[in-house]
């Protein structure tokens, strides 16, 4: 008897040991975490889950350096909802954390103004894949960065695209939102000055029936159509104005770059043109081993925006290694946002990254795309119609000597 409870005492002690070394440890483990948010839900979410898999993998991927330091890094995704009250209060929580260094995100640029009102009064530095409207950089925080370009050179190309179709007149909606309302008023200023006839300017939420919005613009009968919005309402609208019999060009912006607008617009939207600051990852030649993983880790191919929200994690993880290097230690948000801003001649999957003094990327890609079929699957082979590198306007400023 004895004997059993001498061994029972040494296994209970050996347990003890144990549990506390592992205790020891996890109290020891130095924690960064990289967040993001997208709309995980609701009828954006095939876009912003594609962004959500797309820092995922980066932080899989290329966080072997802060691994080797004796960091762990977790990888933490927010759903904003495309909600802008939603984006603030995951934005709230997400800056107590302290283990939180960065944010990739957002994909609605409503969303993204105000949640980075809390990011900056945080430190905490904010890199965007998707964000175009000015107002995102434009407020000189010096959190806030993007990858992507601008809706102030965005808007002005599909004007001039439309001028190259040749046509005289044009209708412009807008969802309302800083996003589609703010492309749709660059859209409309280039128009007009390029000698376009604009028939008119209307926002609407509707996105379901649009026939209080079809019947005025037929009567009018415009030569094209241009929609600011994205493609879970413009899909639809596209689908029944053609069902309506309108039959001229339809062209809008990025927010039509997805796979989800071949289904709703079916062969309404063959043929439709529409610019990107994205395009689909095919088009980016260093992207073709990103797409493969991530084909075989989700089981489909990325959606716009995914390679960019990889690139935005990857410039984070960058910042973070760098600043820890220098601090010997876990880094200050400051110190991590000093870091990102200064990022020069980063050599992403979509590009090379330059952030000015602003924010912005100097030269920022600009596409202009047809929709080729009405096969979701197909998305990523729309044809390439245009290519163009556009300096961002601080940068344009500078060379000009201004």
């Amino acid at each position: 008897m004895r004997n059993k409870r001498f061994a029972v005492l040494v296994l209970v002690v050996v347990l003890a040991l144990a549990l506390s070394a592992t205790f020891v440890g996890a109290q020891d483990a130095k924690v960064i975490k990289i967040a993001s948010q997208t709309p995980l839900s609701g009828p954006q979410s095939a876009l912003g889950s594609s962004m959500s898999n797309g820092v995922a993998l980066a932080v899989e991927q290329l966080s072997g350096p802060l691994t080797e330091l004796g960091y762990k890094v977790e990888y933490v995704p927010f759903d904003d909802q495309a909600t802008p009250d939603v984006g603030v209060a995951n934005a709230q929580n997400l800056v107590n954390d302290p283990a939180i260094l960065a944010v990739v995100g957002h994909l609605n640029s409503g969303v993204a103004i105000p949640s980075s009102e809390v990011y900056n009064a945080n430190n905490l530095v904010m890199i965007s894949p998707a964000n175009t409207n000015p107002r995102v950089t434009g407020r000189g925080f010096t959190t806030v960065n993007r990858v992507c370009g601008r809706d102030d050179l965005q808007g002005p190309t599909g004007a001039r695209f439309v001028n190259e179709l040749g046509a005289k007149s044009v209708y412009v909606l807008h969802d309302t939102t800083s996003y589609g309302q703010g492309v749709a008023e660059f859209f409309q200023k280039e128009a007009e000055n390029l000698g376009i006839t604009v028939l008119g300017y209307e926002g609407t939420t509707e996105t379901a029936n649009f026939e209080g919005v079809i019947q005025p613009i037929l009567a009018l009968a415009p030569e094209a159509i241009y929609f600011g919005g994205i493609y879970s309402q413009t899909g639809i609208f596209i689908n029944q104005a053609r069902a309506a019999g309108y039959t001229g060009y339809f062209v809008g912006p990025d927010g039509f770059d997805s796979s989800e607008f071949a289904q709703l617009a079916g062969e309404a939207g063959v043929n439709t043109y529409y610019t990107s600051v994205a395009g689909p990852a095919t088009i980016y030649p260093d992207a073709a081993k990103f797409i493969e993983d991530y084909k075989a880790k989700f089981g489909e191919d990325p959606q716009p925006f995914a390679a960019q929200s990889y690139d935005s994690a990857a410039i984070a993880l960058n910042a973070i290694y760098t600043a820890a290097v220098l601090a010997g230690d876990v880094p200050s948000r400051a110190a991590v946002a000093s870091v990102v801003r200064a990022t020069k001649g980063y050599k992403g999957l979509t590009g090379t990254v330059t952030f000015d003094a602003y924010g912005d990327n100097e030269v920022g890609l600009y596409y202009v795309l047809q929709v080729g079929s009405a096969d979701p699957a197909a998305w990523g082979s729309n044809t390439l119609l245009k290519t163009l590198e556009i300096p961002s306007p601080y940068k344009a400023l500078l060379d000009s000597g201004s």
